[in-house]
Order: C-alpha cells, then sequence, then structure tokens
C-alpha cells in the first residue's frame, strides 16, 4: 500500500467547511495540495473555492476524487452518515483512499468505522483537535490520532500543516477517548473562569487589570487568556458553539457510565450548560456559561448583548 503523502501528488477531500474546518482545509491548501471540497451549505465552501478548491455536489463526489478524506462534522449521526451512510466515504471511495475524521465524536463510532473500512480496503483514523477557531486560523491544533499507526505516522505531514501538537493516542478510538480527556478538563475549568470574573466584577474590579495579575500564574489557563477578555468584551460570537460543546459532554458521560465512573464536575458542567442552551444561547461561544450564571445572581453583566 503506498502511504507516501506530499503536496502536488496527494489529492485530498474536505467534508466539513465550518467555523474550524475552513481554515484547516485552507492551510492544507496553501502547502500545496489539491482539494476536493462540500459542505451541506454551499456557500461556506466560497472561501475555499476563492483559494483554488474544487466544490463537489456530494460527499461520494469528494470520496471519488481524492487519496485522503478529511471529515469535521457536527454530531456522531453526522459522522456516521458522511461515512458509512449508503453515498458516503466508505461505499464511494477507491481501494487505499484514507479516511479521517476529525469531528469531536462518539469513541465506539470510530472503532466501527476503522472496521468498515478495513472490510472495504481502505483506512480510516480518529484525530479530533483542540484549540478552537484561534487554533484553526493560526495552525496552531492540537492533534489526538487514534487507528493504525502506519497511516498516523503517513499523515503526519498533513497534520502539520494544522497543528502544532500532532500526538499518536493508540488503536481506533483513542483520539476520540483523549478529546473526552480534554473536554473533561475544559468543562469544570469554564466554570471556574466564569465564576471569578462575575466575583471580580461584584467586586467593583477593573476586569482587564485583574486578567494581567491572574493569567499568568497558577490560575492561569487558555480558557481565561482567551475567552476571559472576549466575555469582558460583549463578545460570545462562536470560537466553539454551545450545543456542540453539549454534545461532547453528553458523549463523556455516557462513557463515564459505561466504564462505572463518578464525574460529578462535568455532571454539573452539563447542567449548567443545558441553562445556557435554555437561554436561547446555544449557537452562542462557550463563554455564554457567564450569562447564565450572571442570570442565577441577578448580575447585569455591563457589556451583555442586548
Amino acid at each position: 500500500m503506498d502511504l507516501s503523502f506530499a503536496p502536488g501528488k496527494t489529492r485530498i477531500g474536505w467534508i466539513g467547511t465550518g467555523v474550524m474546518g475552513s481554515s484547516m482545509c485552507g492551510h492544507l491548501i496553501a502547502t500545496g495540495y489539491s482539494a476536493t471540497v462540500y459542505n451541506r451549505t454551499a456557500e461556506k465552501t466560497r472561501s475555499l473555492a476563492e483559494k483554488g478548491a474544487s466544490v463537489a455536489s456530494s460527499v461520494a463526489e469528494v470520496a471519488r476524487s481524492s487519496d485522503v478524506v478529511f471529515t469535521i462534522v457536527g454530531y456522531p449521526r453526522d459522522v456516521r452518515e458522511v461515512i458509512l451512510g449508503a453515498e458516503g466515504i466508505v461505499e464511494s471511495a477507491k481501494s487505499g483512499t484514507v479516511v479521517v475524521d476529525m469531528t469531536t465524536s462518539e469513541p465506539a463510532l470510530a472503532v466501527e468505522i476503522e472496521r468498515a473500512a478495513r472490510a472495504k480496503g481502505l483506512h480510516a483514523v480518529d484525530a479530533p483537535v483542540s484549540g478552537g477557531d484561534i487554533g484553526a486560523r493560526e495552525a496552531r491544533l492540537s492533534i489526538m490520532i487514534g487507528g493504525d499507526k502506519a497511516v498516523a505516522e503517513a499523515l503526519r505531514p498533513l497534520f502539520e500543516a494544522m497543528g502544532k501538537v500532532i500526538v499518536y493516542q493508540g488503536q481506533a478510538g483513542s483520539g476520540q477517548h483523549t478529546k473526552m480527556v480534554n473536554q473533561i478538563l475544559i468543562t469544570s475549568g469554564m466554570i471556574g473562569v466564569c465564576e471569578a470574573l462575575l466575583y471580580g466584577h461584584k467586586a467593583g474590579l477593573d476586569l482587564n487589570t485583574v486578567l494581567e495579575s491572574v493569567s499568568s500564574g497558577a490560575a492561569g489557563s487558555w480558557s481565561l487568556a482567551n475567552l476571559g477578555p472576549r466575555m469582558i468584551a460583549g463578545n460570545f460570537e462562536p470560537g466553539f458553539f454551545v450545543e456542540h460543546f453539549l454534545k461532547d459532554m453528553g458523549i463523556a458521560l455516557a462513557e463515564s457510565r459505561r466504564m462505572k465512573l463518578a464525574l460529578p464536575g462535568l455532571a454539573l458542567a452539563e447542567q449548567l450548560y443545558r441553562a445556557v442552551e435554555a437561554q436561547g444561547l446555544g449557537r452562542k461561544g462557550t463563554q455564554a456559561l457567564l450569562l447564565a450564571l450572571a442570570d442565577l445572581s441577578r448580575v447585569d453583566w455591563p457589556t451583555r448583548p442586548r
């Protein structure tokens, strides 16, 4: 099997050109890979078409014209349809094609995809990412990879065009399990960031100077450094959607139940984010948790969108 991938030689396919996918595919095009792209909302492929990508009319068309097909879509049901559906990648791609699912999805589904791909003479890896819209734009993502190690290593040049931390985690599903670890870390951390900013506001502090003091010490975190300023400025637009975060927490909670793990912090975070969604903020960024917590104490956040 030929697992040598290089610009000018390897044809990539990209399915899912949303907040992150568009930037990620753009980096591969800039590196010299030819790309065929597809998105259910065709308008979202325009920026990639302007960079030279061919726009396909179906998933099957992408699969047939590509050596490596990347997917980053919304939910596990979308992953299943795009990869395992009757007109999906596994049924449409030629033998030897590599399928790389970068959606945060279910570990068991990643295992199912790998087995189905192998049965058709294809290769499949799960490679979810962390870093949000900023990491995607700046090609600084952390990429967590599960699947056959030889395939994962062959893909490294493509991953390096999109990310800075690229780690092979183990067999199929291991990338998704690692992403669940990542999301569990973030969920409780976001509660702390939002509560701390609410406390500082209620105490009458200048939150920008507060961030100067606390961001570089033991309390510092990616969420505080990157989302704290957005909250202070009243910017609740998505780097990562609340509704997708809820999807991830649901997967992690289901996996924890399967493993007979008690994760009360994760369960609390999931309930608080349900409140965010109930307030009509599901399409806002994860930093919108601040608004739901402010409402609990009847705090009027000064830069709340009106």
